[in-house]
């Protein structure tokens, strides 16, 4: 899983509350992390590759949103191989573990295991972390007609470069002066602990707040066609709102356990012994949820995938040929080039009026087709019998 404490304990003066929950039954816990993760991994994959009797549809292009769907499975899978790898080295070498934490060692690979699996961990949740918000972002911005294909290049370089710089921050400063004498005390790894937990608690807080705009925005969008609501644009709009609800549920319930977790621990960190007897429900607690964190953590890409796609199958289509992957929906590049249509000119004739009107209705049609995209159901009903897609 994904908690600071993983590279907490890679300094050889750990504090009592790491030890606590890393020398804890280690092989149970790696074994539950091996057994979570390779079902997620497996699983996400699967929901992934493209089924027979799948129709793919006819996109020109990805959507951004589409696109970052993406990237956050990927973050997620390759999160996954990083705890395979590290609980599988954590079981079958545990000589070369015991030397991690060693003062003046003979060899300092072990300390570079820790330090290097921890940080791939952390870098690739925390990524998938920024990606979330970045779909929330651009959720909204498609809606309000602000955003297109070519925003995935900054969302890439906000993503990753954010990732990187709060990863490397944290560990500088936790490590300082060196791996090797690291300094005591609790004050120097509050900024790791910050750095690590802020995308997460951005994403709690910020998202539901866009997500919530958003689906507003796009009533709104629906009430605007000629003034009609139907109950299909009803039924759209409430399954935008399930499936942003799916997202969220998913993302609270495979991380509340850290911030519990991690709540637990500091409050152990500040007592003077926390082997004192009126704390032992405080350690017990911090102990079962560390366990659940094992197990959460690494679901959370197959999860997500649920959420995005829902049950995509068991039938992989493994065949090759040219075609658009099942996840693309519409897409909204043509929304960010067509943002601001040219003025219309009313002294022209009234085709010209007629045709920007249609403009606007495709675009239209395409923003509320991306976030509604993986929904099959909705897309067809849509299709029949909404004014939406049945065109003015």
């Amino acid at each position: 899983m994904a908690s600071p404490r993983l590279e907490t304990y890679c300094c050889p003066n750990q504090d009592a509350a790491t030890q606590l929950v890393m020398n804890f039954q280690p092989e149970v816990f790696c074994g539950v992390c091996i057994g979570s993760a390779s079902i997620s991994l497996l699983l996400t994959i699967l929901q992934l590759l493209p089924k027979k009797g799948q129709s793919p549809r006819k996109m020109p292009k990805a959507s951004s949103s589409s696109t970052i769907l993406l990237l956050i499975s990927i973050c997620d899978i390759l999160g996954s191989l990083g705890m395979i790898f590290r609980s599988s080295v954590w079981i079958g070498f545990p000589g070369f573990i015991a030397n991690i934490s060693v003062v003046n060692g003979t060899s300092v690979w072990p300390s570079v295991f820790c330090v290097g699996s921890a940080m791939w961990i952390q870098l690739l949740y925390s990524a998938g972390f920024w990606w979330l918000f970045c779909y929330a972002v651009d959720s909204y911005l498609v809606v309000r007609r602000s955003a297109g294909l070519s925003t995935i290049v900054l969302y890439h370089m906000m993503t990753w470069g954010l990732a990187m710089m709060l990863c490397v921050e944290g560990i500088a400063l936790l490590y300082y002066p060196s791996l090797s004498s690291c300094e005591n005390g609790l004050e120097h790894a509050i900024p790791h602990y910050i750095t690590t937990y802020a995308p997460l608690l951005l994403v709690l807080v910020v998202n539901p707040i866009l997500f919530r705009r958003t689906v507003s925005a796009v009533a709104s969008l629906l009430k605007g066609r000629q003034g009609i609501y139907t109950e299909n644009e009803r039924r759209l709009g409430t399954e935008i709102q399930i499936r942003f609800f799916k997202i969220m549920l998913v993302f609270v319930i495979c991380w509340s356990s850290n911030i519990i977790n991690e709540s637990l621990l500091f409050y152990l960190e500040m007592q003077p012994d926390i082997d004192e007897a009126p704390l032992k429900n405080i350690r017990s607690a911090a102990l079962i949820t560390w366990i659940i964190m094992g197990v959460l953590n690494p679901m959370q890409g197959f999860l997500f995938t649920l959420a995005f796609y829902g049950w995509t199958g068991w039938r992989v289509d493994l065949k090759w040929r040219k075609r658009e992957i099942p996840w693309e929906s519409m897409s909204s590049s043509t929304v960010g080039e067509n943002t601001y249509p040219s003025p219309v000119n009313y002294q022209n004739n009234i085709h010209d009026s007629k045709k920007t009107a249609a403009t606007e209705s495709q675009q239209t049609d395409e923003a509320i087709s991306m976030m509604s995209e993986g929904n099959t159901s909705s897309d067809d009903r849509l299709t029949r019998s909404s004014p939406i897609y049945q065109g003015w």
